[in-house]
C-alpha cells in the first residue's frame, strides 16, 4: 500500500513510535506489522525490540549504544527517526495470504459462558445464534498487550458486538474468551477484566520458557470452534 502519511514521536527517552493513523484497519495493521518485521530482520546498533499495535509501531532502543553507533546525529531519537524513514522505502507489506490460521476450541456451556446470555439479549439473538455467528469468522490478531500473550482480535460483527462490563470482575478465569465492542480476546491468566465472557478454552497462550513464548502473533488469523461439537 502507498504510505501517504505518518507521525514519528518519542515515547520516553528510549523508545520511538511511528503512527500511520488512528483507525482499526487491516491495511494500517499490515503496514505496522511489516515495519516491525523489517527491524527485527535488520537490527541496528542499539536496537532492542519493535512492537506493532493496531496502526503504529514502537521501537525500543538503548540510547547509549545508538549514540555510539550513530555519532553524526545530535540525539538517539534523531538517529532512529532517520532509520525509520529510510526503512519505509523498503518495507514489504505483510500479505494476508501468508498469515497463519490457528484453530482454537471453545467450551460455550453455561459453566464457562458467564456473559453469553447478556450478549444474546443485547443483540436480540439466542445463545446458539451468538455462538454460530462468533465461530463462523476468522479473527485477525491486531496486536498483543494487557497481559503476556493476550491478543487483541477482530473485528466482531455488529450483530454480536457488546459493550464492556460497567463493573469489571476482580478475577476472570484463565482461558476465558471475551467480547468488548467489536474486539475479542482470550485471558491467558486469571486476572481482573471487564470483557463479556462467552466461553473458555484450554489453549495455552503463554509459555514463558518456550522458543516462542506467545502462541499468537500480530497478523495471525484465529478460527474458534465449539469444542462440544
Amino acid at each position: 500500500m502507498k504510505i501517504e502519511s505518518y507521525k514519528i514521536f518519542p515515547l520516553g527517552i528510549d523508545a520511538l513510535t511511528i503512527e500511520f493513523g488512528n483507525e482499526i484497519l487491516p491495511a494500517l495493521n499490515d503496514l505496522a506489522i511489516s515495519l516491525s518485521k523489517y527491524f527485527e530482520n535488520h537490527k541496528f546498533g542499539g536496537f532492542i525490540e519493535a512492537v506493532p499495535a493496531y496502526s503504529s509501531v514502537t521501537i525500543f532502543y538503548d540510547v547509549s549504544k545508538v549514540r555510539s553507533n550513530f555519532p553524526d546525529f545530535f540525539t538517539a531519537f534523531a538517529a532512529v527517526s532517520y532509520l525509520v524513514e529510510n526503512a519505509l522505502n523498503f518495507v514489504q507489506v505483510h500479505l494476508k495470504s501468508t498469515a497463519r490460521i490457528i484453530e482454537i476450541p471453545v467450551d460455550f456451556t453455561d459453566q464457562f459462558a458467564l456473559d453469553l446470555e447478556f450478549v444474546s439479549l443485547t443483540n436480540n439473538l439466542t445463545k446458539n445464534e451468538v455462538i454460530e455467528i462468533f465461530t463462523a469468522e476468522n479473527y485477525r490478531v491486531f496486536m498483543l498487550g494487557f497481559l503476556p500473550g493476550f491478543a487483541y482480535m477482530g473485528e466482531i460483527g455488529d450483530s454480536i458486538a457488546a459493550p464492556r462490563k460497567k463493573s469489571p470482575r476482580l478475577i476472570v478465569p484463565k482461558g476465558s474468551v471475551g467480547i468488548a465492542g467489536r474486539q475479542t480476546g482470550i485471558y491467558p491468566f486469571d486476572s481482573p477484566g471487564g470483557w463479556q465472557i462467552i466461553g473458555k478454552t484450554d489453549f495455552e497462550l503463554f509459555t514463558p520458557n518456550g522458543i516462542d513464548p506467545c502462541a499468537l502473533q500480530a497478523g495471525d488469523l484465529v478460527k474458534f470452534y465449539d469444542s462440544n461439537k
